[in-house]
């Protein structure tokens, strides 16, 4: 279905990210590891046509343009393909940002208010567990068709490249349990499984009371085999696109993402703080620094990619744009994807971004591919993937002592175990720590007084472990194997800091947000 541009003053300017190889800054230099890409609407190009030039100028690797979205092309393709010439006569590789099923709400932000925020009338809407209908993150025929088909006209365009915007997911929002609940659904899941009506009822219970009952597994498992065959379908449909996913923040199972199904493939690593209020606060950089590792679990750090994204376009500052970028940093994600919906967030943060670009590319040239490492584990296990809130027990992370990601507690350190995860721990030598009481667990509130006062407790036990001594809001990254140490000031405060190992320290200062990388006093 063609849209014409009077109809929709629109082009798509999607949120993206990408992750692995971090190193140079322009695409057009051979480096090993981190790489900067924007994603951007035609809308935008057109009202801000001096953005080519600062895209250009400020050594953008790749943009994506936004294309196909749940159901309109908001630009008619020719007019993606004339952008994409155009990008690339100055030697920038342009590929295409879809959004395959339909944003619940306007998470697009046009410049007119006059861009359809819901699917055309020939798709279905969505029925959540509790009967209510919504457009968007539902998958009923003919969706994957109509998408299949926007595909196929984007590779005759010359598109080699497309990733499914993060509604390519069957739950409206982090921490839902999803699936579409309508009849035909229903029919088709007790068919396949051989449940009856009575035991659908006992589905919904679970559902209400995130109980991960057999028949909850089950529906999961059904509703991520319809999402995964969705994606296959569209990748067969194309051979010659490499096809890639965005991960909503804390993206799992419960929102039919079967996180596996998706490796080898561009894999956008979750966030959700898009805004100066969110991100801002201490625990909201730890949550989506939590998501990002726990993301890197199942995709090689050269197909990850961030979602460094403002939204609304104008809410998120220069300085907290930059700070974000010490999250791929971290997590050894390689390709950064500047984002911020239809309306491209403010010029002047290119004033700022360049700098900092280019110090997170030096930091990230010389901790690339070395695992972290330390005592925390960073841990979401499969209660937390399949039935949680997701609100995950973050703060540790802000301690300045370093972690490492485990798929599952190990025989040492402590883990920092969320409220669902904590009734199905493994007897391991490790200490379990839990914002509410559990049996087997030490309960410390997630207050950065209590854990402060918890840390101060077990620095006896860091040997031949480097740490920052003080009480400051600090992620203190370890790279044993490079012998590194990175760390990042969550507060907007500049602090005296003082790195720590056995014997030996190092005194420093660090402005507000700023992040440095550091010699683990190894030697």
């Amino acid at each position: 279905m063609e849209i014409s541009r009077r109809s929709f003053i629109g082009s798509s300017l999607a949120e993206l990210g990408l992750f692995y190889s971090f190193n140079s800054i322009s695409e057009n230099i051979s480096s090993p590891s981190r790489k900067y890409h924007v994603s951007v609407s035609i809308d935008a190009l057109e009202h801000e046509p001096e953005l080519f030039e600062i895209f250009k100028n400020a050594g953008i690797s790749a943009v994506w343009i936004g294309g196909y979205f749940y159901g309109h092309w908001y630009y008619k393709p020719e007019a993606i393909k004339a952008w994409k010439d155009k990008f690339e006569e100055v030697g920038i590789p342009a590929y295409v940002i879809n959004v395959p099923l339909g944003h619940p709400g306007d998470s697009l932000g046009s410049y007119s208010g006059e861009v359809p925020l819901t699917p055309p009338t020939h798709w279905k809407p969505g029925v959540n567990f509790d009967m209510q209908i919504y457009a968007g993150t539902s998958l009923h025929p003919p969706a994957t068709e109509d998408n299949a088909t926007a595909l196929k006209v984007l590779k005759t365009h010359g598109i080699s490249k497309v990733f499914l915007d993060d509604d390519f997911r069957l739950a409206r929002s982090p921490g839902m349990i999803g699936g579409c609940f309508c009849d035909e659904h229903k029919k088709s899941f007790l068919e396949k499984t051989g449940y009856s009506k009575l035991d659908w009822e006992n589905l919904l219970a679970s559902i209400k009371n995130r109980n991960l009952t057999k028949i909850l597994k089950d529906w999961i498992e059904f509703t991520c085999d319809e999402l995964s065959n969705c994606f296959y379908t569209l990748e067969r449909s194309v051979p010659g696109i490499e096809l890639g996913i965005m991960v909503m923040y804390m993206g799992s199972e419960k929102a039919g993402i079967r996180l596996k199904d998706y490796s080898g493939r561009p894999f956008r690593v979750g966030e959700l703080m898009f805004d100066d209020h969110s991100f801002g606060s201490i625990k909201g950089k730890c949550n989506e620094l939590f998501s990002v590792l726990f993301h890197r679990r199942f995709t090689r750090p050269e197909k990850a990619f961030s979602e460094t994204t403002a939204f609304p376009s104008d809410k998120l500052s220069a300085k907290n744009m930059c700070a974000k970028l010490a999250i791929s940093t971290i997590a050894d994600v390689r390709n950064t994807m500047f984002m911020s919906g239809i309306q491209h967030f403010p010029k002047a943060h290119w004033n700022m971004l360049p700098d900092e670009m280019k110090k997170q590319t030096q930091f990230h040239e010389v901790i690339a591919g070395n695992k972290l490492a330390g005592p925390f584990k960073h841990y979401w296990g499969e209660k937390s993937r399949y039935i949680s809130d997701d609100n995950p027990y973050s703060l540790f992370l802000a301690m300045g002592i370093p972690f490492e990601v485990v798929e599952k507690p190990t025989d040492e350190g402590w883990v920092f175990v969320s409220d669902y995860d904590a009734d199905t721990l493994p007897q391991t030598k490790c200490s379990y720590l839990t914002r509410m009481k559990r049996e087997g667990c030490t309960e410390i509130p997630e207050d950065l007084n209590a854990l402060f006062n918890f840390k101060h407790s077990i620095l006896p036990q860091l040997k031949n472990i480097p740490f920052i001594l003080e009480n400051e809001p600090v992620v203190c990254a370890w790279y044993p194997s490079a012998r590194k140490v990175f760390v990042w000031n969550l507060s907007e405060d500049e602090k005296e800091l003082t790195l720590a190992r056995n014997s030996k320290k190092r005194g420093f200062q660090l402005s507000g947000l700023n992040s440095i990388l550091l010699d683990d006093l190894s030697s």
